[in-house]
């Protein structure tokens, strides 16, 4: 059996809170992790009953990490970070069956947090044996838009901009790639925040992928990307102007996610290796910056313009 798991899908009606405590305990089971299944089914029924009463759908449940040191995600479309409950050791609300909130999230878990990074928020733990239930542990809002703008109002914008042009950009594809490479990104990070030191690379990918997104803002041109994928289209071709580090940039992030999906092929982790569609565009798309930066001409993309499935 992989590793990885396809996500559950959830709707939101109260029977899915059972559906994802059972599915998040086979999947520990199957990783020889039964010893968190009690915490983790705890948690995950907490999160998942917010995300039905207060989120919009979808509504997916993740198990991702390590083996070692698993987490699960529960993914909705509401922006609104979780609060915790300061008196969730109250003995009448810890005997509640529902609205206990996130607090009993942070009792069960040995690290948990929020990520706002794309559309909607996953809000994430990595289960404990040994719960604390006295006040639980503080958890770890990231807001990649905040984080940014911060570093960008400490930075002087370039005075020149690289032109790059990307001829057939394949549309659809690039959606596909992008949702990967954030679900990779937040992985990473959360992999070097809680055990950074077992995990050397994912400190400095998260680093990296912060300059990546400070200098996707200082660009121009992006927007007609993005609606290209709004609109749904095949195909685009695009010009779009960089800061002159960003073909530097995208040579050491290719450099990057190659080892990192090495690390999801050789079932280091529980993310899913990239599909060979997304390695080619991969390649194609941070290959692009790298070789325009040296001064050579465009090279159209010339594979598949329709999505390879990921999961068989």
């Amino acid at each position: 059996m992989p590793l990885s798991r396809k996500p559950l899908t959830l709707d939101p009606e109260p029977r899915s809170v059972r559906e994802a405590r059972t599915w998040v305990g086979e999947i520990l089971d199957s990783l020889g992790r039964d010893d968190l299944s009690y915490s983790a089914q705890l948690a995950v029924s907490e999160l998942v009953t917010n995300a039905v009463l207060h989120a919009s759908p979808p509504i997916t449940v993740s198990v991702r990490g390590t083996r070692e040191h698993p987490r699960v995600e529960v993914h909705d479309h509401s922006e609104l970070p979780p609060q915790i409950n300061k008196h969730i050791t109250d003995e009448d609300f810890l005997m509640s069956t529902v609205g206990r909130g996130i607090g009993i999230v942070a009792c069960y878990s040995s690290n948990w947090g929020a990520d706002l990074s794309g559309p909607g928020k996953t809000v994430w733990f990595e289960p404990t044996v040994d719960p604390d239930l006295e006040q639980g542990v503080a958890g770890d809002l990231f807001d990649l838009s905040e984080v940014v703008e911060s570093r960008l109002a400490q930075t002087t914008p370039p005075a020149d901009l690289l032109p790059i042009r990307l001829l057939d950009m394949p549309v659809r594809v690039f959606a596909d790639f992008r949702s990967r490479y954030e679900e990779l990104r937040r992985e990473l990070r959360l992999l070097a925040l809680a055990h950074g030191q077992d995990y050397p690379v994912a400190y400095e990918f998260s680093e990296l992928t912060l300059s990546v997104e400070q200098e996707r803002r200082q660009a121009s041109g992006v927007d007609r990307l993005d609606e290209a994928i709004r609109t749904g289209r095949d195909r685009v071709d695009l010009v779009y102007r960089v800061p002159p580090t960003a073909p530097a940039t995208m040579d050491r992030l290719l450099e990057l996610l190659d080892k990192a999906d090495q690390f999801c092929r050789q079932e280091r982790m529980l993310a899913v290796a990239a599909t060979p569609q997304q390695k080619a565009l991969e390649h194609w798309y941070l290959g692009e910056f790298v070789r325009q930066g040296a001064g050579e001409e465009p090279i159209p993309w010339t594979g598949s313009f329709a999505v390879e499935a990921l999961w068989a």
